[in-house]
């Protein structure tokens, strides 16, 4: 770099000379563009604390979320918890998975089981390789974690809303001290199948509102913070193209994704997956990818996700835009090179 009228090396000397004069006192991290500062302005950020919660097995959705929150560095997943139909064999799956991917530290926890109609797509998956187990009490744990965190844990609840009703049900008051619920859910505009082009769009009943509308009402009325992704943001496909991206990176990681969709793919019939959950975890870790809006939200019977006027209790993402979602997501869980192809240090 050469600056007009002076040499870079006559620079540097003349640094040097004054540095041993003591007129220049140099602290590791401390010299910026005017001069110095705080140390502590460059300080690490802070891990993001998430538990997510999911009915993973049914949809491909709930896999596709995890891979991202566990691909993330900057995101310390305290726990997973399984919620709605049959919750212990949503565990197991979660444990192969995560186990598969090299993340079997993170821990597993168990809701309440409830009666589900849809069909559990990946069951083969989740019956293979891991033992049985018996895994604790999600609702206890996430109390307890929330206790010794007060404020700091973000929850993504992308399942039926089962666990939170348990939970604010159990202790409120401790439910309340969540730094926030980033879930996926409702339908304000656009319902199931409009991606944003029908000229007469019309809200639709969300599946993980309907399913247990007493919970919907209990969360909404929680006071938490809540950020929500509903169908209006989230109905976002991952093509052949991408898929091919993800399919053929050839990590324990996507390798286990190819898995899961394969057995989703051939038990519901469907060859494109809608990532509903995932970008619910992704507004979690970067709220700018789901710009929302503040919402006085109403559940009626039906399950349908009304707006209405009176003060806010969520914030809705009413529009999201593919092209950056899914370049953050794929340049995320495609950041590990394959085993054995990492370049060597020169």
């Amino acid at each position: 770099m050469r600056i007009p009228g002076y040499r870079v090396e006559g620079i540097a000397c003349l640094f040097l000379l004054l540095l041993g004069a003591g007129r220049i006192t140099a602290q590791p991290g401390n010299i910026g563009h005017s001069g110095v500062h705080s140390a502590q302005t460059i300080a690490p950020r802070e891990k993001l604390k998430v538990i997510f919660d999911t009915d993973i097995g049914d949809d491909i959705d709930d896999a596709f979320a995890l891979a991202l929150l566990i691909s993330r560095p900057e995101v310390e997943v305290l726990g997973v918890t399984t919620a709605w139909g049959d919750t212990a064999l949503r565990a197991r799956l979660t444990e192969r998975f995560l186990a598969s991917a090299g993340k079997a530290e993170i821990p597993i926890f168990t809701g309440p089981k409830t009666v589900e109609s849809t069909v559990f797509s990946q069951e083969r998956y989740a019956l293979g390789d891991v033992h049985p187990a018996a895994w604790p009490d999600a609702i206890a744990f996430t109390l307890d974690a929330i206790r010794r965190d007060p404020g700091e844990i973000t929850l993504i609840a992308v399942a039926p809303f089962s666990n939170m009703g348990a939970l604010i049900d159990r202790d409120p008051v401790t439910f309340r001290k969540l730094k926030r619920v980033v879930l996926m859910g409702g339908s304000i505009h656009r319902g199931y199948g409009d991606l944003g082009y029908s000229t007469h769009p019309h809200p639709t009943p969300e599946y993980n509102v309907f399913s247990d509308v007493a919970s919907s009402r209990k969360l909404l009325a929680s006071g938490v913070p809540i950020s929500m992704m509903p169908l209006d943001s989230t109905q976002l496909k991952l093509d052949e193209v991408k898929r091919d991206l993800v399919f053929s990176h050839g990590t324990p990681l996507t390798d286990a994704l190819t898995l899961l969709y394969h057995q989703w793919s051939a038990s519901t019939g469907t060859p494109t997956p809608t990532l509903y959950d995932a970008m619910a975890a992704a507004a979690a870790i970067r709220p700018e990818l789901c710009p929302t809006t503040p919402m006085h939200l109403r559940i009626d019977d039906k399950g349908n996700t009304i707006p209405e006027a009176g003060p806010a209790n969520a914030d809705v993402c009413l529009e999201s835009d593919s092209e950056q979602f899914f370049r953050f997501y794929l340049t995320s869980i495609l950041a590990n090179p394959p085993a054995g192809n990492a370049k060597s240090p020169d």
